[in-house]
């Protein structure tokens, strides 16, 4: 069986964004802005993942930042004043412990995770949504790509039916994408930040655990880490609408 079935086209989705990332490498590039306000083709990286989760129907939203970034969530709230946004303020130890925070502050209902340096298409990113609301008995769906455009990319492996058998490793048929679709039963039961590292690693133990995790692949995703991600992103952009 391959988990799929009709989504319901009224059923309401909380949304996550982790922005708690300190943007090392693009620093190291020379860009000393927040990383969640990099801009691609004239847009923040924040304002677009808000503007996608909008046009996907998300109407209530957790968003984390660091405490050195918190002008980054007055700002968001100024762009989105209708939008029902909860900014948290905290630094944290890893990406899991940011994704772990938003998680169980969000719902009830599955959750649409995500971190803020993905760039795709937004025809894709609706279609990823489309399709992982599907996996209705998942614990989590996953977006993932072939295209591999990332120092240290998360490879993962599928079996026909799309459900992931293996991530991690030096290799695989996809790498992750930094879009996820999570069951809210997740965060009763995902182990506290303290036992787990990054994001990478509690992935690992949702699929080494047996939990049905899914992939919904995007042809093109490219993860913004590095200056010389911008350009990639913004030919992406141009041409991908």
């Amino acid at each position: 069986m391959n988990g799929l079935t009709t989504h319901d086209p009224g059923e309401p989705l909380a949304g996550g964004i982790i922005a708690a990332g300190e943007g090392t490498r693009l620093k190291r590039d020379g860009l000393k802005m927040p990383k969640s306000m990099v801009p691609v083709a004239g847009v923040p990286l924040i304002e677009r993942v808000v503007a996608n989760f909008v046009k996907a129907g998300i109407t209530e939203l957790h968003i984390i930042f660091n405490e050195d970034d918190r002008e980054c969530a007055t700002y968001i709230r100024r762009r989105f004043p209708d939008l029902d946004m909860h900014c948290m303020v905290k630094t944290t130890r890893s990406s899991y412990e940011s994704f772990w925070e938003v998680g169980r502050q969000s719902g009830p209902g599955r959750i649409l995770m995500s971190t803020v340096d993905w760039i795709c298409p937004g025809s894709a990113f609706r279609r990823f949504v489309d399709q992982a609301r599907c996996y209705r008995q998942a614990a989590a769906v996953l977006a993932v790509t072939p295209f591999v455009a990332d120092e240290k990319p998360l490879w993962a492996t599928l079996d026909p039916s799309g459900r992931v058998t293996a991530i991690g490793g030096a290799s695989g048929d996809v790498v992750t994408a930094g879009l996820y679709l999570v069951s809210e039963s997740v965060f009763a039961k995902a182990p506290h930040p303290n036992t787990l590292g990054r994001l990478r690693d509690f992935l690992a133990w949702l699929v080494a655990g047996g939990e049905p995790v899914y992939g919904v692949i995007i042809d093109q995703v490219i993860d913004v880490d590095r200056a010389e991600d911008l350009q990639l992103a913004e030919t992406l952009l141009t041409s991908g609408g």
